[in-house]
């Protein structure tokens, strides 16, 4: 197995609406719609040259909230030890970081690529250890488990006056620059080194995907995301995400859309990593 996909239908660490725990439901049943041909625009093929296996939902308990990192990183944990990468879809975005937890722990500190329309690297109380959706990077650079000088945030547009060492290329710098120029300076910003890339489905617009628990205006198109996406053919991407997909307040399924074809993106990510251990 080169890529395990895998679900974490966790959202108790949201601030806002619940709901995404349904989010990899939603974004498996969609992603049938995919599988008739090879993605476009792109000259490879993933499910030619990966294998890929459905590894289900990671399991824990609900009710005792304080064992459930723990049980995410053991998930992903044995994913990474088989031998494969992980393609995982949340749950809310807190998951990432029991996720990286065990990345760091396979691969060493990882650059981020991340896009949201939130920071998520508000300071926090490190001795209250809180299980939320938007603190988790900031405990995940203080602990060296992502290397700030050298990750990107794409899309932001919520204020944090202390973003850390992260190269920001806000909502305002894609509308403006193009997603062409981001994605070249992304590229140039994480290099060669190992890149994990998380993608809160709210970077984008709430008109492109209104189910998620904290849209917020002014966000990317789609359009605008997956050229991004492409634009980073070639970096050494050892796993991803998509997170914060809630169905209920989805319409038309469009949300969950945008979450299955943004996954397919990143497996296309996958099949074209010149670092990749091949056969």
């Amino acid at each position: 197995v080169d890529v395990a996909v895998t679900g974490i239908p966790m959202d108790t660490a949201t601030s806002n609406r619940p709901g995404s725990r349904f989010g990899p439901r939603a974004i498996r049943a969609i992603s049938g719609s995919l599988s008739w041909g090879r993605p476009w625009p792109w000259d490879i093929d993933p499910l030619e040259v990966l294998n890929i296996v459905d590894y289900g939902d990671c399991q824990f308990d609900y009710f005792d909230p304080v064992s459930i990192t723990p049980f995410i990183k053991k998930h992903i944990s044995t994913i990474l030890e088989g031998g494969a990468t992980a393609l995982i879809f949340g749950g809310d975005h807190y998951i990432t970081y029991p996720v990286i937890q065990a990345y760091a722990e396979h691969h060493g500190p990882v650059s981020l690529i991340h896009f949201d329309a939130h920071s998520d690297t508000w300071e926090d109380d490190a001795d209250k250890k809180h299980v939320d959706h938007g603190t988790m990077f900031w405990y995940a650079v203080k602990q060296g488990l992502v290397d700030d000088k050298h990750s990107a945030q794409i899309g932001l547009r919520t204020t944090n006056d202390d973003p850390l060492g992260f190269n920001i290329f806000d909502a305002r710098y894609v509308h403006e620059h193009g997603p062409a120029q981001v994605a070249q300076k992304v590229k140039e910003v994480v290099g060669d080194r190992k890149v994990y890339l998380t993608f809160d489905i709210d970077c984008l617009d709430p008109l492109y995907a209104p189910g998620t628990g904290t849209p917020v205006c002014g966000g990317l198109s789609t359009h605008q995301a997956l050229e991004i996406v492409r634009g980073l053919e070639g970096i050494n991407i050892v796993g991803a995400d998509v997170v914060e997909v809630a169905p209920a307040y989805d319409v038309g399924e469009i949300t969950a859309f945008a979450g299955a074809t943004l996954a397919t993106e990143f497996l296309c990510l996958f099949a074209a990593n010149p670092h990749r251990k091949q056969d």
